[in-house]
């Protein structure tokens, strides 16, 4: 039942696309940054405070009630009316209309940005999976014998510095930097991160608590910019009218990537905890090698001449 219900999670939900095209057409490009960053906020956040939720809740008792039923009286005002156009302005002709969307697939820097965002997505994905197992597993195993509450703490906290940064932060360095260079460095600083939580599996008592918290929220936040400045590219590459459909593309790959990261990191973390004693990198050490090989593949991938922005 948690397996279908899952699988249903993910068929259903087709949101993500059409809202980061809607926001592309609401906001003028300058403020592309800081739409985005609202939605890569706002979806980073869910997926933080979530299994933060799931944690917390794990071991209290459920109340069941009611649903109540809505009306079918009930309705909701028009608070605008949509804008009339001219037949002309409207939508460019039926046949224009198909040849764009079939461009989509040789529009290189559309496409490139949404292979780059899939090898990200399968390395948050895979992150996201194995560190709340890695935190609760023993010492013995290289963990940090976290409860199901310390590690909600955790990810709570995780999910406010996310929201922060991601609002305050990030547009102001898109502006100065731009989307390709802080998604490359974003990435890029990821990985002495991710290498850190080896060591920071050394420290006990308040010391670990402060810095994995530090850590967490920094890698979290990271991720978000790498996603964020991803949008950006894949929004900007085509026109107006395509930003629909170039979004689903984007949502439906991602989505393939997405479905196999935590799988992959699940089996990961059991593989890497069976050999302790390994003479190369062992226990929870491997892991995060691992993770770090991915992550140096998407930062190769964000150079000339695989990434590329479109010139307008």
């Amino acid at each position: 039942m948690a397996v279908i219900t899952r699988f249903l999670l993910g068929s259903l939900n087709g949101l993500l696309g059409p809202i980061k095209a809607y926001t592309c057409e609401i906001f003028r490009e300058e403020h592309h940054a800081l739409g985005l960053s609202v939605v890569a906020a706002a979806w980073g956040t869910g997926l933080i405070l979530g299994p933060a939720l799931g944690g917390f809740l794990a071991q209290e008792t459920l109340h069941k009630h009611e649903l109540r039923k809505i009306s079918s009286d009930d309705s909701i005002e028009i608070l605008e009316s949509a804008p009339i156009e001219s037949d002309a302005t409207e939508y460019a002709s039926q046949e224009t209309k198909s040849n764009s969307k079939e461009n989509l697939f040789t529009n290189w820097p559309l496409m490139s940005s949404i292979l780059v965002y899939c090898v990200f997505s399968i390395h948050e994905m895979a992150y996201l999976e194995i560190f709340p197992l890695w935190a609760e597993s023993p010492r013995r195993l290289g963990g940090l014998s976290y409860s199901t509450v310390d590690v909600g703490e955790v990810l709570a906290i995780s999910g406010l510095g996310l929201l922060i940064f991601q609002i305050f932060l990030y547009p102001q360095l898109e502006k100065k930097l731009g989307c390709i260079l802080i998604t490359r460095i974003s990435a890029a600083v990821s990985i002495p991160l991710l290498t850190s939580y080896t060591y920071i599996a050394m420290l006990s008592g308040i010391l670990l608590t402060i810095s994995i918290n530090i850590a967490s929220v920094l890698k979290n936040s990271l991720c978000e910019f790498i996603v964020t400045g991803l949008f950006i590219l894949q929004n900007r590459a085509v026109d107006q009218d395509q930003r629909g459909a170039a979004n689903g593309i984007a949502m439906a790959l991602m989505s393939l990537s997405k479905a196999v990261g935590p799988a992959i990191g699940g089996a990961l973390l059991s593989w890497a905890q069976g050999r302790l004693d390994a003479a190369f990198l062992p226990g929870p050490q491997m892991v995060f090698f691992i993770l770090n090989i991915v992550q140096a593949i998407g930062v190769a991938m964000t150079f000339k001449p695989f990434l590329v922005e479109r010139q307008l």
